[in-house]
């Protein structure tokens, strides 16, 4: 799934991977283990029976007829050619010859099976055939063809005939949400997961251990998409079916609760998130876990860390930095990630010389990753470390390593989203400079990526669009600020409410716009409403309300004259909240999930 910058992802997350499926399902199966991000497979992993006509050919004899061409197109109407195709296929893959090869193969097996397949009946060999090309489609990174042959093999399962075609179908729709996702289609991802859920209940029922595994998978994916009370749900309806179907403290319960932790810390609930977060501790004890009991005091220290429980959260820190040392090697990830963790702990209490050394040995770490380090974890790092050096007033050290972030998921499918946070974040600081057009840039290029992802409508996008209206209008391009504004405007209204401080934020923002292109009624209009909702439902002790009011009366006053009335400066019209000063700002991001 890709990553946001504003949810901590667990420790020893593995990260996606789409192989060349024994099964349909092989692709899900990898998701078993305790630490990966995914759950595995909850269908039966059973290979759909072939039909009576082949079910005693032996792929790996050669087709039966040693006269036919087995390239030629007359050759694809031979039944046997399919099975022996795909078997070609898979061993091209396993002995590794390469996918090229392998495609060829797998492309002309999906042509027989559809040629060779009854009229009016579902062939599982068809959607199997189409699952495998899909793979290495996926395999070679060209995840845009493998869209359509997914698409075309989850039509193929009929699943009220039974548990083989609800298994061929499930593995489907899983295998396209993660295609998906891997193309940064949120939306698109989620929804495939949620109909893949749903065939799976109507097969199995609602408290088979495989739907728990299912909808911890999909929970995962509100939780990255940011839609934490669907998250929410899906997480207590996996824990309950985990409870009821494995011993009491489990691995599978211990998963399900640092999930649960996430949800609640990302909804700022951390007392509820911090219980479940020692309840996975002790089940992780006493299954031996000791490396993921380290991460889990991890996660402890940070939610410590935001209750302003300092002394606590550096203990946390320190056990689980004992463990990882002696388990991983100084050099290891987890442990520069610990580092971070401090230097943000030392830079809260003022301790800023020893933050600054934990950031730089983390730095250290990064800069020579032992073997097996990922993109991903390298990058996020970087992005945690730049947020500290932001906070001490160095952001040009900040911007250095978020674009070395950016440089090193530019190449990695999936992440798109995670490079659209991170230029969001670069724009926020480059604006804070003063470097102005600089920002702009940033913040379209962040636009276009969360537009593709499908993430137009969540509230993070309206801020990223409210940004890039403010570096507009310090670059003097009023209409385009306008723009920017008015749907920034549909968005946070929609997602945050009327009354939240950043859509009050953004109608100042609007009204002043619009007084600065000569709409003075719709900028009176726009006041006015803001007054109407501190007055009748925030109070007026705000700071802002006696500015708005001023303001306010300034425009009804003028209202009157005519268009030769002396301009404003746009810095006099400018909303004063958009020049907050760093503190300022960065209270408000975070409401948002947007750390800077």
């Amino acid at each position: 799934m890709p990553g946001l910058v504003s949810v901590k992802t667990p420790p020893e997350t593995a990260s996606l991977r789409i192989s060349v499926p024994e099964t349909p399902t092989q692709s899900q199966s990898q998701r078993s283990e305790p630490g990966s991000a995914k759950p595995p497979s909850p269908l039966p992993k059973r290979v759909p029976s072939p039909s009576p006509s082949r079910s005693k050919f032996s792929p790996r004899k050669p087709p039966p007829d040693p006269e036919m061409n087995p390239n030629s197109e007359s050759a694809l109407d031979n039944p046997d050619l399919g099975p022996f195709l795909l078997k070609l296929a898979r061993d091209t893959i396993a002995s590794g010859e390469g996918p090229t090869k392998a495609l060829d193969y797998a492309l002309r097996a999906s042509k027989s099976f559809e040629r060779c397949a009854v009229d009016g009946e579902p062939s599982l060999d068809l959607a199997m055939s189409l699952h495998v090309l899909a793979a290495i489609y996926c395999s070679l990174g060209r995840f845009d063809e493998a869209v359509p042959v997914l698409e075309r093999a989850i039509q193929v399962p009929d699943p009220p005939r039974g548990t083989d075609h609800a298994l061929a179908a499930f593995s489907g729709h899983m295998q396209l949400g993660d295609t998906y996702s891997m193309l940064g289609q949120v939306d698109k991802s989620i929804a495939c997961y949620e109909e893949g859920l749903k065939i799976q209940i109507e097969t199995l029922g609602e408290s088979d251990p495989r739907v728990g595994e299912t909808c911890r998978y999909l929970a995962e994916a509100h939780v990255q998409a940011m839609e934490f009370v669907r998250a929410e749900e899906l997480c207590k309806k996996t824990l309950e079916i985990h409870r009821a179907h494995s011993e009491p403290a489990s691995l599978e319960e211990a998963a399900d609760r640092r999930l649960m932790a996430l949800v609640f810390e990302a909804k700022g609930d951390y007392e509820t998130a911090l219980e479940h977060l020692v309840l996975a501790s002790m089940a992780m004890i006493a299954n031996g876990q000791d490396t993921e009991v380290a991460a889990i005091d991890v996660s402890i220290g940070n939610i410590y860390t935001s209750l302003c429980r300092y002394d606590e959260a550096l203990f946390s820190y320190q056990k689980a930095l004992t463990v990882f040392k002696s388990s991983k090697g100084d050099n290891h990830p987890s442990v520069a990630s610990v580092f971070v963790r401090l230097a943000d702990l030392y830079h809260r209490t003022g301790k800023l010389r020893d933050s600054k050394s934990y950031c730089e040995n983390a730095l250290r770490i990064y800069a020579k990753p032992v073997p097996g380090t990922t993109a991903e974890e390298i990058a996020g790092g970087l992005t945690e470390v730049s947020a500290i050096y932001e906070s001490v007033d160095e952001p040009e050290e900040a911007l250095k390593l978020l674009q070395k972030a950016v440089k090193m998921l530019e190449d990695k499918p999936g992440h798109q989203s995670t490079i659209a946070g991170i230029e969001a974040r670069m724009g926020v600081m480059l604006y804070m400079v003063g470097r102005y057009e600089e920002a702009r840039n940033s913040f379209e290029s962040a636009i276009v990526k969360l537009r593709a992802s499908g993430e137009r409508k969540s509230a993070f996008f309206g801020v990223v669009l409210n940004q890039m209206g403010l570096a507009c209008v310090q670059l003097f391009k009023i209409d385009e600020a306008a723009e920017l504004f008015e749907e920034a405007r549909g968005i946070l209204e929609q997602e945050c409410g009327p009354c939240h401080q950043d859509t009050l934020g953004l109608y100042s923002n609007l009204a002043a716009t619009y007084d600065a292109m000569g709409r003075v009624e719709d900028a009176i209009e726009i006041l006015e409403n803001v007054l109407k909702l501190r007055e009748e439902k925030l109070g007026i002790a705000n700071p802002d309300f006696e500015d708005e009011k001023r303001r306010l009366a300034e425009l009804l006053k003028e209202a009157g004259r005519t268009r030769d009335r002396k301009a404003k400066s746009l810095e006099n019209l400018i909303d004063p909240s958009s020049k907050k000063t760093k503190k300022e700002v960065t209270k408000r991001w975070p409401s948002l999930g947007f750390r800077i």
